[in-house]
């Protein structure tokens, strides 16, 4: 099943069933067993019609996101692995990279704050002092405060490839800024684990043009989520749970560069897509 936020509440949606909860998005999702909860909950709460839905995600969707951090993991696909060290040769990073994926431990960086996250068909920025910027497609998990994965969503960590290939010490600012993420359109929240053989598909288009596209399977990760989430909660406590972007497999070529107005799109099977265009701060 599927849940949205939006400014005139929160939507449970399954193959029958499209229902209003009126609690919070924090108290809704921070929970063991969110999805027998939303079973239940089905069962009871109101029930709007499919052209309401369709008004309201339209109109009035928000982030799939309240209170929690955003922090995502790197160099877990190795065809991101070979772009980081191809980006960072000259300044002398790249070893690093090779170093990491090898690792037992994994790379982990905070990534956002909820206000500078972006929803659905809002704009992501890039940076102005950044010549080299691309978006990296990435699925999400959210992280309940027990430590327990919930729910799954579409990440889009925007990066800016000129700054951290300049030196690895400068990841925080190529990573972390104003709309430097996005996330959406909902939460897929299912009784299993998401299919590891999902694919996510990228398609960037300039001027109503295809500029590049790409796909990959999760299962092409070299960690597991469990192993990403246990080193994050290892030193961290969230008390209304938290989402981990994934990594990205999908990596444009070098002399590709977002430009203002690019449409970026990315699709995750069983999720959803996740629509965002390009703009400076």
């Amino acid at each position: 099943m599927h849940l949205y936020k939006t400014r005139k509440g929160n939507i449970v949606a399954d193959s029958e069933n499209l229902v209003i909860i009126n609690e919070s998005w924090d108290q809704i999702i921070n929970r063991k067993n969110l999805f027998h909860y939303l079973l239940s909950v089905i069962k009871d709460n109101e029930k709007i019609s499919r052209q309401e839905f369709e008004d309201m995600v339209a109109n009035d969707l928000q982030a799939p996101i309240g209170s929690q951090e955003v922090w995502a993991a790197g160099v877990t696909y190795m065809r991101s692995r070979d772009a980081r060290m191809e980006e960072s040769k000259t300044s002398g990073g790249a070893d690093f990279y090779q170093k990491v994926y090898e690792a037992e431990r994994p790379e982990l960086f905070f990534k956002a704050l909820p206000h500078r996250v972006a929803a659905h068909q809002e704009q992501v920025f890039i940076r102005k002092d950044s010549v080299w910027n691309v978006p990296e497609p990435e699925l999400t998990l959210f992280i309940n405060s027990f430590g327990e994965i919930q729910a799954y969503t579409i990440g889009n960590d925007m990066s800016s490839r000129s700054i951290e290939g300049e030196n690895p010490l400068y990841l925080p600012q190529a990573k972390t800024y104003e709309r430097s993420a996005a996330l959406g359109p909902c939460l897929f929240i299912t009784e299993k684990p998401i299919s590891s053989d999902a694919t996510i598909r990228l398609l960037i288009n300039r001027n109503k043009e295809e500029k590049f596209s790409g796909s990959i399977q999760l299962n092409r990760m070299k960690r597991s989520f469990n192993e990403l989430v246990q080193f994050l909660f290892r030193e961290c406590k969230f008390s209304s749970g938290c989402f981990l972007m994934t990594g990205t497999g999908i990596v444009p070529p070098d002399g590709f560069t977002l430009e203002r107005d690019d449409e970026i799109i990315i699709s995750i099977e069983e999720i959803g897509t996740l629509i965002n265009t390009v703009a400076f701060q």
